[in-house]
């Protein structure tokens, strides 16, 4: 029943979206060098690595690695960027993830195909044989202002206690969360 109403949801939101979407993809280009859409690979249900689609919001030579583990993001990410980042438009390229499957629309984040001791912790606590979500519960707890060792309670939290309703209010926590730019690293 997720997997049904995660397809259905994307599809009303990917209509709903086009134009802000479009919108962005026009500032990104004008606004920097590289590729509008950022890809990067990531740990998946079971493990399975797929390809994030996000709108890029860094300088194509930032490191490939978590927003935490850049010390001053803020040098990395580009004027449009920090727009973006702030108001989560970053994350809408993920509904065609969700669309095709590789994720859901609440689940724990997908970790970097890299963060190896995530995904261990992860793997150990049993998290990783769900979907990753384009928000979670771990996310509206602190999203880039908590350690990898919170990040794994709440997933597990999550997990444990799966419900439609505790989706709804995930949803709404991040719809909130957004409006305040909430949890977003920037410096």
């Amino acid at each position: 029943m997720k997997r049904v109403l995660d397809f259905i949801l994307s599809l009303i939101a990917i209509f709903v979206f086009a134009v802000p979407m479009l919108v962005v993809a026009f500032a990104i280009k004008i606004d920097s060098k590289g590729p509008v859409l950022f890809k990067q690979h990531r740990s998946g249900k079971n493990r399975e690595l797929f390809q994030i689609y996000k709108f890029r919001s860094m300088y194509i030579e930032t490191p490939n690695v978590s927003t935490e583990n850049l010390g001053d993001p803020s040098i990395y990410i580009t004027p449009v960027g920090k727009f973006i980042r702030k108001t989560s438009l970053d994350e809408l390229p993920q509904l065609f993830n969700i669309l095709k499957g590789d994720m859901s629309i609440v689940g724990p984040r997908p970790a970097l195909y890299n963060q190896y001791d995530l995904i261990k912790m992860r793997d150990e606590a049993n998290v990783n044989i769900v979907r990753p979500g384009l928000t979670g519960y771990a996310q509206v707890m602190g999203r880039d202002f908590i350690s990898d060792i919170e990040k794994v309670k709440y997933d597990k939290y999550y997990i444990e206690n799966q419900s439609l309703f505790f989706d709804l209010k995930i949803i709404w926590t991040t719809f909130f969360n957004v409006i305040r730019s909430e949890g977003v690293k920037l410096k």
